[in-house]
């Protein structure tokens, strides 16, 4: 469910079909720029309620999606 709406959210910010956007997709793959990442990172804060202190660590679709579900255990 998290992976689900975490797809969904980077797809629809960058524009792309859902099926481009793979839990093992990397934000490069992706050509997604910081500017964008910052765009993903606050949609999926407001998502989950949660806030997310470092991105940086964050390269691939499933990295998020790990954060988030230990964020929200």
């Amino acid at each position: 469910m998290v992976l689900d709406k975490i797809r969904e959210i980077i797809a629809e910010k960058l524009e792309v079909d859902i099926a481009d956007v793979k839990a093992e997709s990397s934000f490069e793959d992706l050509h997604a720029d910081s500017l964008y990442m910052i765009e993903i990172m606050m949609a999926i804060e407001e998502e989950f309620d949660i806030s997310i202190e470092d991105g940086q660590d964050m390269q691939t679709v499933s990295d998020i999606a790990a954060y988030v579900e230990e964020k929200l255990a």
